[in-house]
């Protein structure tokens, strides 16, 4: 347990080395990196995974507005600074992602470099999210569901193991439909996991050990996880003054081909002109075939390659 920015965040941490952060999306914890842990550390860096704030042993912040970018980019340069180091490698997947864009974008002093998973760079649009979405989407798209308080904490608390069980089932490349936009789309009178499909069985690379990890993390409930998604909108007014603004540490983006997240509206296109809006994009986008939404546990050995290709040439 580590203090930082107010809170307490639980750690895992493996390996000595230059500091590489590994950053949980949602609905994950720490042990989503699990796969990581041992090739980095292997190849000497020191590795360190936190459940962020308002997921697992870390703490739950009560007010909604704890859950801001601003926040939790402060929770990542203050874990920087706890563990003793001035600089580290930040990684993200799915808001680990947003996080780790956006310590580099605010912080790029502390990063040397970021690498950012299923989530491409933050490029500020010109209207709040959460708004923009409500109005095309009828307030059936995810996010709209999720700002509503109380509702979707309530849906997945009823058996959270089966919902976790569903929600990595059919973000994965596994599902047969992974990858089509309207999969995010909620009806509001039945809930999402209603028309989710069952899986028979896990899928290869989740355990019925790694679920019940995960479900253990969610004892607290998932209004915390939730939160962040409620703060979509503020997180827009926070950052106007980086309108515009591109990351400029170097920068590696890897998703899979049959995650649903690159194709919502408008990031098809960002995609494409990423070599030309980062400066320091190390090369075009990994691409992973086949793979769906949770590409570090997908894909472990692919990921591994290509974070550690960027790591160890970063280091020299």
């Amino acid at each position: 347990m580590i203090n930082v920015n107010g809170i307490r965040l639980h750690i895992a941490e493996q390996g000595e080395g230059p500091l590489v952060v590994l950053l949980h999306g949602f609905p994950e914890s720490w042990h989503s990196w699990r796969h990581q842990f041992g090739p980095l550390a292997g190849a000497g860096f020191r590795v360190v995974a936190p459940d962020q704030r308002g997921y697992g042993r870390s703490d739950h912040p009560e007010e909604v507005d704890a859950y801001t970018i601003l926040h939790l980019v402060g929770d990542v340069v203050g874990l920087v600074h706890a563990l003793g180091e001035a600089r580290a490698f930040v990684v993200g997947h799915d808001w680990g992602a947003p996080v780790a864009w956006h310590t580099a974008l605010l912080r790029p002093d502390v990063v040397r470099g970021v690498a950012g998973l299923s989530v491409p760079p933050p490029f500020r649009s010109t209207r709040p999210p959460l708004k923009a979405m409500q109005e095309r989407f009828g307030g059936r798209f995810y996010w709209n569901w999720f700002d509503r308080p109380g509702v979707a904490d309530a849906e997945f608390a009823r058996d959270p193991r089966a919902t976790l069980r569903k929600l990595l089932y059919f973000a994965s490349g596994d599902a047969p439909d992974a990858g089509r936009p309207e999969n995010v789309l909620v009806d509001p009178e039945r809930g999402w996991l209603a028309d989710m499909p069952e899986p028979g069985a896990l899928p290869g690379w989740l355990t019925e050990e790694d679920l019940d990890n995960l479900t253990d993390s969610y004892a607290k409930g998932f209004t915390g996880a939730l939160n962040w998604y409620r703060n979509l909108d503020r997180n827009w007014e926070l950052t106007a003054p980086w309108h515009d603004a591109v990351v400029t540490s170097p920068a590696v983006y890897l998703y899979g081909d049959r995650d649903v997240v690159p194709a919502f509206p408008g990031t098809p296109e960002l995609i494409d002109q990423l070599p030309e809006l980062m400066p320091k994009l190390r090369r075009r986008p990994v691409v992973l075939p086949g793979c769906g939404h949770w590409t570090q546990q997908e894909r472990p050995d692919e990921v591994n390659a290509a974070l550690l290709d960027f790591l160890t040439e970063l280091r020299g």
